[in-house]
């Protein structure tokens, strides 16, 4: 009988994953404030609520066990504008939180790893005699550009504004700031480790496939970038985290 009833519990689950993704059209997508053609949330999602408040472009994929949410708590009138904009052709990776209370827009063909975390609110805590989680919350808005790569496990953290085909190295933490198109972005806390130059290419350069190691020691140091938030001292000169063809490992 337990035989039976693992084979069946196993079969319906099976079925489950194949079939009850959250497809256009249905009355799951409807609650949306736009769902486009194409578009695909993976069965079983973690938590999903506030979706009048979350527009997704055309054939976008999040997931299973995905977190979506825009506000503190479900029921809340959130007023007229979006809390979360995913773009057309992006890819969001299983087991990804995307949590927003002021705004969270990642643009077209933005593709994560498995286990990303992003959110516009952040803990503070100023108030010493007052318990960190019952303080007030920070928000600072978040825009990822389009054509961006973010690696599994990376925290995006409120107020990050990333340019467009940036690369955010796996295990990494994005501070608050602005980062230039084609920044490769890698380490705790991140910093720019790579950048892209129309008339030099890229510094430090990429390694050519099947090329010698860069430099005596096979890895060539990270040029110094400015930090992205105002006044943060100048990072370290650090070893290149990134692989030598250009993508975070």
């Amino acid at each position: 009988m337990s035989r039976l009833l693992s084979w069946l519990v196993r079969t319906v689950w099976s079925w489950a994953r194949r079939h009850a993704e959250i497809r256009p059209g249905s009355r799951a997508a409807r609650r949306f404030a736009g769902y486009g053609a194409g578009t695909s949330i993976a069965f079983p999602p973690a938590t999903i609520f506030g979706e009048p408040w979350i527009g997704l472009g055309s054939h976008t994929l999040l997931g299973a066990d995905i977190t979506l949410t825009a506000g503190m708590v479900p029921g809340l009138d959130l007023g007229p504008e979006l809390y979360i904009r995913i773009g057309d052709g992006c890819t969001i990776g299983r087991g990804s939180h995307i949590v927003a209370h002021r705004s969270i827009d990642i643009g077209d063909d933005v593709f994560t790893g498995p286990y990303v975390y992003i959110t516009d609110q952040n803990h503070v805590y100023s108030d010493v005699d007052v318990p960190v989680g019952r303080q007030w919350p920070a928000d600072a808005p978040v825009r990822i550009g389009a054509g961006t790569w973010i690696g599994a496990n990376a925290v995006v953290l409120p107020g990050t504004r990333l340019g467009r085909n940036c690369v955010v190295a796996a295990g990494s933490v994005v501070r608050p700031g602005a980062y230039p198109d084609h920044s490769v972005i890698a380490g705790v806390p991140g910093r720019v480790v790579r950048r892209y130059d129309p008339e030099a290419g890229w510094t430090p350069p990429l390694r050519e496939p099947g090329g010698p190691p860069a430099g005596e020691s096979g890895i060539r140091p990270a040029s110094e970038w400015e930090c992205p938030a105002p006044g943060d001292p100048r990072p370290e000169r650090s070893a290149d985290p990134v692989n030598d063809r250009g993508r975070a490992h």
